[in-house]
């Protein structure tokens, strides 16, 4: 299995960025998909998840109304659309795949990404 995340970069505060998360090796369509982010210094925190169908989304309070989670079954792609950056969300983004456990935690995922640098700046 590989997942393999990207479009993460430099951005000013209040831009937006999409990030992609492209998996193989896996039935794509079985699993649940997240995003979880680290900050220099922090513990990797939830930011958002899609179920399986696309139908069930679930986002982190702080990121809630500027990010949109949405995923592509038939092109193995989950993505994270990140509006009004703020430079509390620099951070390594990371996706994740999961079938059980709950998807809030990060014990609920059983393959990661290596990860996107986002970087907010003034």
């Amino acid at each position: 299995v590989q997942l393999q995340a990207s479009g993460g970069g430099l951005v000013q505060a209040g831009g937006s960025l999409r990030l992609s998360c492209a998996a193989s090796g896996m039935t794509f369509s079985r699993y649940r998909m997240g995003w979880f982010r680290q900050a220099p210094g922090n513990e990797r925190e939830f930011v958002s998840f899609v179920g399986w169908s696309g139908a069930l989304m679930d986002y982190a309070d702080s990121v809630k109304g500027r990010f949109t989670i949405s995923r592509d079954n038939a092109k193995n792609t989950v993505f994270l659309q990140i509006n009004s950056l703020n430079f509390e969300d620099t951070a390594v983004y990371y996706c994740a795949a999961g079938l059980g456990g709950y998807g809030r935690r990060w014990d609920g995922y059983d393959y990661w990404g290596q990860g996107t640098l986002v970087t907010v700046s003034s």
